[in-house]
């Protein structure tokens, strides 16, 4: 009889397969669209909106295992449950909603990208025959490219290893401002002004940790895991870890923010301001670490987000995920292409992208409200129906979405 005995470079792949969804949720949600909130957040209030980022990434987990559990449970994905038991009209207006978040958001994360982008090049080159529509169109090209031959993992893993330095950076700079800004912590935690775009950016930070379209793609990749029952307590630890290093990155950029930004009362209109938030313990790289971060925050969460909407129909449709289909290739060329909007036509790509994510809360109700009702049919979860505890954690989870749906609205009402 003979054992099977893993290698340790085997053990590594393994442990690293069984949290690939935590990193997928982890390098979607810190990206550029989080830096950027936090950065804003931190830069206007200090940290008095951290409440907001602690209870997001909270109510958050419990929304991921329950959504993994339902897809363990059930055999099937989110959105295919959803029309299974409320019908195609109302899925088909969550996958809508979805939908425009996805394009927003691409919209706006390319628009920082190609900003920080020409400004790390006219700083430090002597090339004047670029520009923003030009540098943008270049990367849309790189990422078609990427999803047309199918060779893209090592390009995510490189754009990851390059958000993972900067994440490090603002990690490092939060803890020198902690040290050396010679404040006391209460003002870190300042009064907040009244008459401001607070409410934008309070759902930004819930709408980029929060994010619907997130949470939907997780049902698709614990279905990918092939998780079973058994495996459910794994499962909550992968959701757990995921909100952990969620918070704790994007705290450090918050803190970041408010130690050389706050204090200095400089404002962040552009995508170039936030360059300031890594100094000036970065020094002069701290262009460069940013703008490489930038570029690696952005590129790795713009490529999900071209393949979430084919996902979505498919998941929709219950069909395999084909992504050679002629139909899901246009889709992502049309998604793709979206992001030469601000480039192009102009506008201020930091609080478009802040605005892209505040778009998120506007359908958390609902499918916080379908989750709590699919989790309690007992055709779906046979003897695993929830317990009372899970049903309050996702009841209060239901109304803490509600307050950040009104948020959101009237945080759009004062900015428009």
């Amino acid at each position: 009889m003979t054992t099977n005995t893993l290698t340790f470079s085997e053990k590594i792949k393994k442990k690293l397969k069984d949290f690939g969804p935590a990193f997928f949720i982890i390098g979607y949600v810190v990206g550029t669209g989080s830096v950027t909130s936090m950065v804003v957040s931190g830069a206007k209030y200090g940290l008095s909106l951290s409440w907001a980022l602690l209870l997001s990434c909270f109510f958050t987990y419990f929304l991921l295992i329950s959504i993994s559990k339902l897809t363990i449970l059930s055999g099937q994905t989110l959105m295919y449950n959803f029309k299974k038991t409320f019908g195609k009209p109302i899925t088909i207006f969550i996958i809508t909603a979805l939908l425009v978040s996805i394009v927003s958001s691409c919209i706006g994360v390319m628009g920082v990208v190609a900003e920080v982008t020409m400004k790390w090049i006219s700083v430090n080159t002597s090339i004047s025959f670029l520009n923003g529509p030009v540098v943008s169109f270049f990367f849309i090209a790189l990422l078609i490219g990427l999803f047309w031959t199918g060779k893209h993992e090592n390009f995510i893993k490189a754009m990851s290893i390059m958000v993972g330095f900067m994440a490090l950076a603002f990690i490092f700079t939060s803890i020198m401002v902690l040290k050396e800004s010679g404040k006391a912590m209460v003002d870190f935690f300042p009064e907040l002004p009244t008459g401001d775009n607070t409410g934008l950016v309070i759902a930004g930070i819930v709408g980029t940790t929060m994010a619907g379209v997130c949470l939907a793609s997780r049902s698709i990749l614990v279905q990918e895991q092939d998780w079973g029952i058994t495996d459910l307590k794994k499962e909550n630890k992968d959701a757990m870890s995921s909100m952990i290093m969620t918070f704790f990155i994007s705290l450090a950029i918050m803190i970041s923010a408010t130690g050389t930004l706050y204090f200095s009362q400089t404002p962040v209109d552009d995508a170039t301001d936030m360059m300031q938030a890594l100094g000036p313990w970065a020094g002069d790289f701290a262009l460069t670490l940013f703008t490489l971060g930038i570029i690696g925050a952005g590129l790795s969460s713009i490529f999900p987000n071209l393949l979430l909407f084919p996902w979505l129909i498919a998941d929709y449709t219950g069909t395999k995920r084909n992504m050679k289909r002629p139909l899901f290739k246009g889709i992502v060329i049309l998604v793709a292409l979206s992001g030469l909007i601000v480039p192009v036509l102009g506008g201020k790509p930091v609080w478009i992208l802040i605005a892209s994510q505040a778009l998120s809360p506007f359908v958390m109700p609902l499918i916080t409200l379908f989750l709590i009702i699919l989790l309690n049919k007992s055709d779906f979860m046979k003897n695993h129906k929830i317990s009372i505890w899970m049903n309050i954690a996702l009841g209060a989870t239901f109304i803490f979405n509600c307050y950040m749906l009104y948020v959101a609205i009237v945080g759009f009402i004062n900015f428009i």
